[in-house]
């Protein structure tokens, strides 16, 4: 997988919202206009070099098949790609949903896999007086994706999330250790409250 930054990853994503083809009044009018023009033609020229985009005629950039490999694909699985774009940045689901242009309902179930196997942590933040999910990838995560480079997909195996048995008998031993420990007897209480709430649950 060829690797991007956060700024090739905005050109690119620029290309597929403008179906594969921008030119200066589209960088004009995104976001990237902040870097300036010096730096924005550094990051073109770039991307140009290393055949992400092509150059047409008439002055505007055409996404190649190459740069479409890395989050575009539709032969590349949904889990593979949501590690590759969080490879690159950390990103709510809203931006995922955006960039890879899959939709939310087919985002979720292979988001909670890849968060089950400890691949992608979510963590909540604030912003603008809301807290938000942000996903990001970890080592795991990494070392998975960096896999598929020479194992391919089909060989990235996913554990199975745990029954509600064997989590019911982890809170058992939980509380055993619980009664071993020096705590107030009042915390014991405390704790030990919010294991049973937590049993029950499972036991619904």
């Amino acid at each position: 997988m060829r690797k991007l930054g956060t700024i090739d990853l905005e050109i690119l994503h620029l290309a597929i919202n403008e179906n594969g083809t921008f030119n200066e009044n589209n960088l004009e009018n995104s976001e990237l206009k902040r870097l300036g023009v010096g730096k924005l033609l550094d990051a073109l020229a770039t991307l140009k070099d290393r055949k992400m985009i092509s150059l047409n005629t008439d002055g505007s950039f055409t996404i190649t098949e190459l740069a479409r490999e890395i989050l575009w694909n539709d032969n590349i699985p949904t889990w593979a790609r949501i590690l590759r774009l969080l490879y690159i940045k950390s990103c709510n689901m809203e931006k995922i949903e955006d960039i890879l242009k899959i939709p939310k309902e087919e985002l979720l179930p292979e988001i909670e896999k890849l968060r089950k196997n400890q691949f992608v942590l979510m963590s909540p933040q604030r912003l603008d007086e809301k807290v938000i999910k942000v996903y990001e990838i970890l080592p795991e995560g990494i070392e998975a994706i960096d896999k598929t480079e020479t194992d391919g997909f089909e060989n990235t195996k996913f554990g199975e999330p745990k029954s509600e048995v064997e989590i019911l008998s982890i809170v058992d031993e939980i509380q055993k250790e619980i009664q071993d420990t020096q705590l107030e007897p009042i915390k014991k209480d405390s704790i030990n409250e919010k294991l049973l709430k937590l049993k029950d649950k499972l036991k619904i």
